[in-house]
């Protein structure tokens, strides 16, 4: 198309100079144009070019200049374009790839560079969009939440650019801590926290722990005496039933018990 309008221009300079060349002269007359062309503004400029030729600035010719290769779908005489290209512009520009290439500023890339990501879609690098997120919101007020006295806070931001495939991820968006639950019933008064009432029940437990240790302790020790003094008591029993039979043993005879009836 643009080979088109530079052609144009051509004849509009070209008609100056030539004396057959009529304003309301009408195009494509046939019995104007040479035998190569097909169509023609006049005899000495073509616009179209008949099977085998050429145009190329007016003229219908079998080969094309230097840096230019033949068109046989245009009939003209185009670019010579990179390897890489399919179509192009000029021998730098290119205006479609081939398959597996991306194409980026007139250029096919093989792999797109830093900051852009390739479009399998359009088959271009397109540049990575990282997400974007707001400022915080203000905390929100302490709400109840698991063990008494025990609340939580959170506060939020929104996403404003979503990333693409490949930018960078958004971070978090909300963020939560606890906070003491300020009511009455809550041990410690205001401002004790969690931690410090899971301390409290600690030691509570550890005192309490304490005391059954010594009631054991002390239990025990009771016990051994009641042992001690059952023992005590069944040896005393034995060496006073033991020394009665020894005094009965040894009980002298008495004189009557000896007189002869």
């Amino acid at each position: 198309m643009q080979l088109q309008l530079i052609s144009f221009v051509l004849i509009i300079l070209h008609c100056m100079d030539y004396t057959g060349c009529q304003p309301n002269s009408s195009p494509n007359r046939p019995k104007q144009c040479k035998t190569e062309c097909d169509s023609c503004f006049n005899r000495n400029f073509c616009t179209r070019c008949r099977a085998g030729f050429y145009l190329h600035k007016g003229k219908c010719q079998e080969n094309c200049p230097e840096g230019l290769v033949r068109s046989d779908t245009q009939r003209e005489c185009v670019p010579e374009c990179p390897a890489e290209c399919e179509s192009c512009v000029n021998g730098e520009t290119c205006t479609r790839c081939r398959p597996g290439l991306y194409q980026l500023s007139g250029r096919c890339q093989h792999v797109c560079p830093e900051e852009y990501e390739p479009n399998d879609k359009l088959m271009e690098c397109t540049p990575q969009v990282h997400c974007e997120v707001g400022e915080w919101s203000e905390w929100s007020p302490c709400s109840r939440f698991g063990r008494p006295c025990q609340g939580r806070e959170t506060r939020t931001r929104q996403v404003l650019v979503d990333p693409s495939p490949l930018g960078k991820p958004c971070p978090e968006t909300s963020e939560t801590k606890e906070c003491p639950v300020k009511r009455k019933k809550c041990t410690g008064g205001q401002g004790k926290n969690v931690r410090g009432q899971r301390r409290n029940r600690n030691n509570r437990k550890d005192k309490e722990n304490q005391e059954v240790r010594r009631e054991r302790k002390r239990e025990r020790q009771r016990e051994r005496k009641r042992n001690t003094g059952e023992r005590e008591d069944s040896d005393n029993r034995n060496k006073t039933e033991h020394r009665h039979r020894r005094g009965q043993d040894t009980d002298p005879v008495s004189p009557q018990d000896g007189l002869v009836q």
